[in-house]
């Protein structure tokens, strides 16, 4: 059970960081210290399905890793 466990958790994790690389946060370095002037828009489509994966894959992970800790 343990070992089940344990791979379920690694697939998880590689989806999730698949899921979080796949997500656009904007261009260039000015974006990520929050520069870029960009305006406010609704999340749609592609932008929407990841961002709600993301949020279901790491809730499966915290399952999992709690699991992890239940059984050991």
């Amino acid at each position: 059970m343990n070992n089940l466990v344990l791979v379920v958790q690694i697939i998880i994790s590689v989806l999730l960081a698949v899921v979080i690389l796949m997500q656009s946060q904007g261009s260039g370095m000015g974006a990520s210290f929050g520069g870029g002037g960009e305006f406010y828009r609704s999340r749609r489509g592609l932008e929407k399905l990841l961002m709600r994966l993301t949020i279901i894959l790491a809730v499966i992970f915290l399952i999992t890793s709690i699991a992890n800790i239940a059984i050991n």
